[in-house]
């Protein structure tokens, strides 16, 4: 038969074949429904009345069975639709040959009863001979490597999932049950799996089921749910898996390859912000655009972003060739002819100007920087070459060459820093703001949190730590960071150039923040292990420039609300005297080109007030408001280092 030998015959062969096997059917079918009738004792007279219609039958059966196209349906996916047509065909040949018998033939001593008996059986026998391969295969009875999978949510994605896996045994699974909160699912089955219970009785479920992975399948489901399953299964060895969310499934189907690990990003504190791209089309969409740093996390995916609104040329710049490479590659693979990879350095002057004459940005956004905060404290001259110089020459650039619109990607660590990084971001700021009061090109700032996965970031280190068997390394317990997906910091850059008019500072609203410790954690559990047990935690202590908490607006920064959700404005301070800020900048440059720690960190403090780096003390307050952070010891202090009149912070934040 072709469900045993599906590639042996033709399908003029296969078509033969079941024409016969019908055929036999429904002779073995007449036969049974006479033997049903006579109560397995055929009368001589009936016997040969059955002999005598066999024929007339058969042949009434097969001119039937082959309109409705009985011969072309392949079993393994024999639906409602397959067994409805066998129902028809049977109801016509069957009323047919009663017609033929009774009016035709004018026989009378042909059992009624044998029409509908004769009917029934054929029906059940050609349905079965359909649908019992279609359970074989789906039960999986043949194959032992299937992984057994609870699920969580028996909503319509489960249900889906649950069809999908029955019609595609070949993707691994086999559904053992679900669970869910609705009391009223509660011991009834979709599409014969049964509902467990609710979540309470997770650990007792699992105890009796043993399954083999756990598929959270609430697509709508708000992150505190999801995180209340993945506590419930942190005594258990077992992998989570989930479905996408709503807003990236396409018109609300679920398939088996949609199935994903379950990540970080599922259990952040707050909804993740959705910006519409679409808007930024007309922004980007002809434009020759410049990304800077294009070769780290942040800078890679804005190319990827920017090359899908169709600029006409994109240059990628960075100095670390190997993070170039990997993006313009896959930017040429996707189709992208208009960019160009441009192996530079930010810090250097006649190279940037070059640049700028040569592909004539008219959209630029600063993205290069050294961001790693240990390092930076050990490397504060370098700190400052990069992150202040090298945004001074691109952005002096862009205001020589009359660039339209220049984005500076900042960090939270700039606000109230302790860190070279964060100081250094902070004046990097400044320089930005100083210049957007002159210059006829709109120069703005964008300010966000930690980056889920980019480089810097825990994520990858924790998941290195885990792989390795552990132990996890956490500063202190009572760490906490706002954390904001890659996406969503790109989105928030591009949509702060759209929004843009000249010195302002952009942020998104991020919720309350989380806690690095508890990330661990779930990131141990996600993992399918248990933390303390499978893998130690051990804390290290704060290290230097390491704050206990962030902030994203500083006390004398003024935030408004836009015209896009989620999205803050912070506006400058327009009393603020930026008469100074040239002349210690350069001498900041100069400082840290000299190799001269203690100057330059002596002239950040200068620069920004609010900087509080290690070994250092307030030298001068004034009803509570900080003029100048200098070193504890005088002798480190250079001569002649002013306080900029107008950036110390005078009142707390307001919000508009």
């Amino acid at each position: 038969m072709p469900i045993l030998f599906p590639t042996v015959f033709s399908a003029v062969q296969r078509r033969l074949l079941l024409f016969i096997g019908h055929l036999g059917l429904a002779a073995l079918s007449n036969w049974v429904a006479f033997l049903l009738r006579f109560d397995g004792n055929i009368p001589a007279q009936e016997w040969d009345l059955l002999v005598a219609m066999l024929p007339l039958l058969l042949t009434i059966r097969a001119f039937t069975f082959y309109p409705f196209r009985l011969y072309d349906g392949i079993w393994r996916y024999t639906g409602l639709w397959d067994l409805r047509n066998l129902a028809l065909s049977i109801a016509v040949s069957s009323l047919a040959f009663a017609g033929v018998v009774r009016f035709g033939l004018g026989t009378r001593a042909y059992p009624s009863s044998i029409f509908v008996i004769d009917a029934l059986l054929l029906w059940c026998l050609l349905a079965g001979l359909r649908v019992v391969p279609r359970l074989i295969r789906e039960a999986g009875w043949f194959r032992t490597d299937r992984k057994r999978v609870l699920i969580v949510g028996a909503g319509d994605a489960g249900a889906m999932i649950v069809r999908e896996m029955r019609n595609n045994p070949s993707c691994g699974y086999r559904p053992i049950g679900f669970v869910d909160d609705n009391p009223a699912k509660v011991g009834h089955r979709i599409h014969g799996v049964r509902v467990l219970g609710n979540r309470d009785c997770l650990s007792r479920i699992i105890a009796r089921q043993a399954p083999d992975v756990v598929l959270v399948a609430m697509p709508s489901a708000k992150p505190a749910a999801i995180r209340a399953v993945v506590k419930a299964l942190e005594p258990f060895h077992l992998p989570i898996q989930t479905l996408p969310n709503l807003r990236d499934l396409l018109q609300c189907r679920v398939e088996v390859s949609q199935i994903r690990n379950l990540s970080i990003e599922d259990l952040l504190e707050r909804v993740p912000v959705d910006l519409d791209p679409e808007p930024l089309r007309a922004l980007v969409q002809g434009e020759r655009v410049l990304v800077t740093g294009a070769g780290g996390s942040i800078g890679a995916e804005l190319c990827r972003q920017v090359a899908g609104l169709a600029p006409a040329s994109l240059v990628l710049l960075d100095r670390s060739e190997n993070g170039l490479f990997a993006v313009a590659n896959e930017l040429a693979a996707a189709g992208k002819t208009f960019v160009a990879p441009v192996i530079g350095d930010v810090t250097e002057v006649g190279q940037m100007n070059r640049l700028f004459a040569e592909y004539r940005p008219t959209l630029v956004f600063h993205a290069a920087a050294h961001k790693h905060v240990p390092l930076m404290e050990g490397n504060p001259c370098e700190a400052v070459l990069n992150n202040v110089g090298g945004t001074r020459v691109v952005a002096e650039a862009a205001h020589r060459h009359e660039v339209d619109r220049f984005i500076l990607i900042s960090t939270d660590k700039a606000v109230n820093p302790v860190s070279v990084m964060g100081a250094s971001k902070g004046v990097a700021e400044l320089l930005v703001q100083r210049l957007a009061r002159t210059s006829r090109t709109l120069f703005a700032t964008v300010r966000f949190g930690n980056v889920l996965g980019s480089n810097g970031s825990v994520v990858p280190l924790f998941l290195e730590q885990i792989k390795a068997g552990g132990p996890v390394t956490i500063t202190d317990p009572n760490m906490r960071r706002y954390f904001m997906l890659t996406t969503e910091a790109v989105h928030l850059v591009l949509q702060a150039a759209r929004l843009a008019r000249g010195g302002e500072l952009f942020v998104l609203e991020m919720g309350e923040q989380i806690s690095v410790l508890e990330m661990a954690r779930n990131l141990i559990r996600l993992s399918g292990l248990v933390p303390d047990q499978d893998i130690p935690l051990t804390y290290l202590g704060c290290r230097p420039g390491e704050k206990l908490t962030e902030e994203l607006v500083a006390g004398h920064e003024t935030v408004e609300s836009t015209a896009v959700q989620k999205v803050l404005c912070i506006r400058p301070d327009p009393a603020r005297n930026f008469a100074q800020l040239s002349g210690l900048v350069a001498r900041l440059e100069e400082s840290a080109a000299e190799g001269n720690v203690s100057k330059v960190l002596a002239l950040l403090c200068a620069i920004l007030p609010t900087y509080c780096p290690a070994g250092t003390s307030l030298i001068q307050e004034r009803g509570g408001e900080t003029d100048a952070l200098l070193p504890e010891d005088p002798a480190q202090s250079p001569a002649g280092i002013e306080t900029v009149a107008g950036l110390a912070p005078t009142a707390p934040h307001r919000r508009k």
